[in-house]
Parts: C-alpha cells; structure tokens; sequence
C-alpha cells in the first residue's frame, strides 16, 4: 500500500500534536480508571459500564493511532513561506461564480483542517483540487455534486 502524504501547516501540526499528547496521557488514564471502577461491579460479561469503557478504549486508540499516522506523513508548511502567486494549502483564495456573479474566500487548509462552514476548504475537495496550482485571473471549471460550475480567481492571499 503507498503512503499518503498530506500537506499541513505548522498550526496544524502543533493542534494535531497537542490532541495527540492529550489522548495519550489525560485520556488514557481518565479510560483506564473508568475500566478499573466497571471491574468491580462484578461480572465483566453483563456489564454495560465495562462494555462501554472497553469501546470507548478501542475508539482512543484508533484516534491516537490515526493521528501518529497523520504526523509522520506529514508535509508541514510554513505559512509565512507560502507564495500567493499560485494557489496552495495555506493561502486565502477569493473566487467569482462566473454564472451568478457570487464571491467567496476560502482558506485553503490540509483535509485534517477542512471546516466548510467556516470557509476553510480541503486541498483534497473538489474545489480546493481544482483551485490548486492556479493563479489570479485564471478561469477554472470545477464538478460539484449539483453540476460543472465555473469559477475566475479573483484574489490570492494570506
């Protein structure tokens, strides 16, 4: 299987590497106790608070497992680095729906980032894939679930 690398900035990496740290010392702990108290409730096999405390166990782990994943392929940017002259993770794009005359900013964000409701958009969805490597001026056609909609850069920026 290849390795998926994903582009991060250095933010992300510090949040992600924080949630980390968090998951495996408070959490753990705070799940191991609760493990502890369900064992002595008595048999393991009708316990409910067992059950659950185990399933929440298996749920952390699979989160820390995910996150050391991420971390170690992870290409991190500086965002003070980043160039406005192409569109890339960590840039701030304004575009214009060239058939309604709409415009919106994203901020171009890693797929671990990616907040649409809060105009933060993954370099892995479809408009961030289409919007990457192009500059202001350039004319870009994207496919959305609703359709081929098309799309003028209209700013690059931070």
């Amino acid at each position: 299987m290849a390795v998926k690398y994903s582009t991060i900035t250095r933010e992300e990496q510090i949040r992600l590497n924080e949630e980390l740290e968090n998951l495996k010392t408070v959490r753990r702990s705070e799940i191991a106790e609760r493990i502890k108290e369900a064992r002595e409730f008595g048999d393991i096999s009708e316990n409910s608070e067992y059950e659950d405390a185990k399933n929440e166990q298996a749920m952390l782990e699979g989160r820390i497992i995910e996150l050391e994943q991420i971390l170690r392929n992870a290409r991190v940017i500086d965002i003070d680095n980043v160039s406005t002259d192409k569109v890339n993770v960590g840039v701030v794009v304004e575009i214009e729906n060239l058939d309604s005359g709409e415009r919106r900013s994203y901020s171009i964000v890693g797929s671990h980032s990616a907040d649409p409701l809060t105009g933060k958009i993954s370099d892995q969805s479809p408009i961030g894939k289409a919007l990457i490597g192009h500059g202001e001026g350039d004319e870009v056609e994207i496919e959305i679930p609703s359709g081929l909609v098309r799309y003028r850069i209209i700013r690059i920026g931070r």
